[in-house]
């Protein structure tokens, strides 16, 4: 699961858009980060259910 979250958490969202970039171009690969995260959660979701099982609630993070 960790190296699902890491190839996912390529952008740290505290700092401000990088001059010269636009918000469309940010909004596309900040939905793309999402769908990857769904699509790991869903391919990992025996280990999370088991994770949950000792920790209730318990989800990766998305940053």
């Amino acid at each position: 699961m960790h190296l699902a979250y890491s190839a996912i958490n390529t952008i740290n969202n505290s700092q401000p858009l990088p001059a010269g970039s636009n918000q469309h171009q940010y909004d596309n690969e900040l939905m793309l980060r999402y769908q990857a995260y769904q699509t790991a959660c869903n391919k990992y979701s025996s280990e999370i259910a088991a994770i949950q099982k000792y920790i209730p609630g318990w989800l990766p993070k998305f940053r």
